[in-house]
């Protein structure tokens, strides 16, 4: 125990150089990376005493400790990046319109014919070759290409951008009937204002399914063996869905009310998938992000804002992907499910994916979805919910590729544009 007149003496001397400065960057091994302070620092040998194992350092005088600071400061700088500015700030936010708006494009126009073939896939009852691998695909398409040009696969691309307009739309005015929130913020979600907002969606979907069934047949049906649809025809054939009520008006054709609630099931649950896939694996790959800095100590070369928005918009990213995956391969059989009795009466005719050359009927009679679903179990086995798996492995496999090349594009605009703007800033 030190006495009073070390206490004293302590007092008395000179301030703490070295360590007042670890004690703001932390530690660091100035012995082995800084020759010029290489020798101030005393480490102790006896390493059992927890006290005498502590770092020792000698106390400087002011010329010397001003030196010390300098030194240090200089090489933290180095190390350090640079301070944010608002144009790095402002140039990430291009830089994530730009991404969302090739997310949006891929999503609604460039996966269309991946959409086709596997929905093509899911309504076919009676094939043997389920795809469930893309491999199995590349031969088919290939062949459908050949015999009925490249435009096959885009068919019913104009119906499904009006239904999907048309569900923002009905979407849009329920919530301004009935004040039900359209969007909420899932950070400050409140019970009340959830179940109003799936409420609003319920009421939406059930609106738009006479729509979507119509808009599934132009989808499917070959156009080798069928009359190419009208603009118009999709509202046509759903006003007539929509008020088919009781017995199918085309033999076994399922009446509306029968669709509606495994649809409405559907949507929703995966709509509810998507969103808290996607917030987990948000956190994950943050909490990823941040312990991997924590640990290997990298340090950015760009500023702390183009680093930070470059990691939120990455992570978003990849996070967005994973939920959409995740989400359609849990629901992938409900949807074969819901597809199927969608189709059912409607005397489609679509290309037969076995060989790419062939077309055929479909022929089903489901007296519902649990129907279908045994059904299917039974005749198809399992697997037979996945038939066409393979095309939903190449939609993703193509939506990442074309995403990351962009963001790659744009990051590389923005790093450029960055470097520009700081060599012209360093000449003035």
């Amino acid at each position: 125990m030190d006495s009073m007149d070390d206490i004293n003496q302590r007092g008395k001397q000179p301030k703490l150089g070295l360590g007042r400065l670890e004690r703001y960057y932390g530690p660091y091994n100035f012995e082995e990376n800084d020759p010029e302070i290489r020798g101030w620092k005393d480490k102790s040998s006896d390493s059992n005493n927890y006290y005498t194992r502590r770092q020792n350092y000698k106390y400087l005088s002011e010329d010397e400790d001003f030196e010390v600071q300098d030194i240090v400061n200089r090489s933290f700088s180095s190390r350090t990046p640079p301070i944010h500015s608002e144009e790095d700030n402002a140039l990430m936010k291009y830089v994530g319109a730009g991404v969302s708006l090739a997310s949006l494009i891929t999503e609604n126009l460039l996966n269309h014919p991946f959409v086709v073939l596997r929905r093509q896939c899911q309504v076919n009852n009676v094939s043997r070759r389920y795809h469930l691998i893309p491999v199995t695909l590349v031969p088919v398409i290939i062949q459908i290409h050949r015999s009925q040009g490249l435009t096959t696969l885009w068919k019913g691309i104009g119906s499904v951008l009006l239904v999907r307009g048309m569900t923002l739309g009905v979407e849009d005015l329920i919530s301004k009937l009935t004040l039900w929130p359209k969007d909420i913020d899932w950070e400050e979600v409140t019970c009340k204002s959830f179940f109003k907002h799936i409420l609003l969606k319920c009421c939406s979907t059930a609106v738009i399914t006479p729509f979507y069934s119509a808009s599934l047949v132009e989808t499917v049906q070959s156009e080798i063996a069928s009359e190419k649809p009208g603009f118009f025809d999709v509202f046509r054939e759903g006003v007539l869905r929509m008020f088919t009520w009781g017995s199918g008006f085309k033999g076994r054709m399922l009446p509306i009310w029968i669709l509606i609630l495994p649809t409405v099931i559907l949507t929703v649950s995966r709509y509810l998938a998507h969103i808290g896939l996607k917030r987990g694996a948000s956190r994950f790959l943050t909490l990823f992000s941040e312990r991997k800095f924590k640990y290997t100590g990298v340090r950015p070369k760009e500023s702390l804002t183009m680093h930070t928005r470059r990691l939120e918009l990455e992570t978003e990213m990849n996070a967005s992907f994973i939920a959409l995956v995740v989400a359609d391969t849990i629901f992938y059989p409900l949807e074969t499910v819901v597809h199927r009795i969608h189709l059912q009466g409607t005397r489609t005719i679509i290309d037969n994916l076995e060989n790419g050359k062939t077309v055929l009927a479909i022929l089903t009679n489901y007296g519902g979805s649990i129907d279908c679903y045994e059904k299917c179990i039974e005749m198809e086995t399992p697997a037979g919910l996945y038939k066409g798996y393979g095309a939903l492995i190449l939609q993703y496999t193509a939506h990442i590729a074309l995403i990351k090349f962009t963001h790659f594009v744009f990051m590389q605009v923005a790093d450029i544009i960055r470097k520009t703007r700081n060599s012209k800033g360093k000449q003035v």
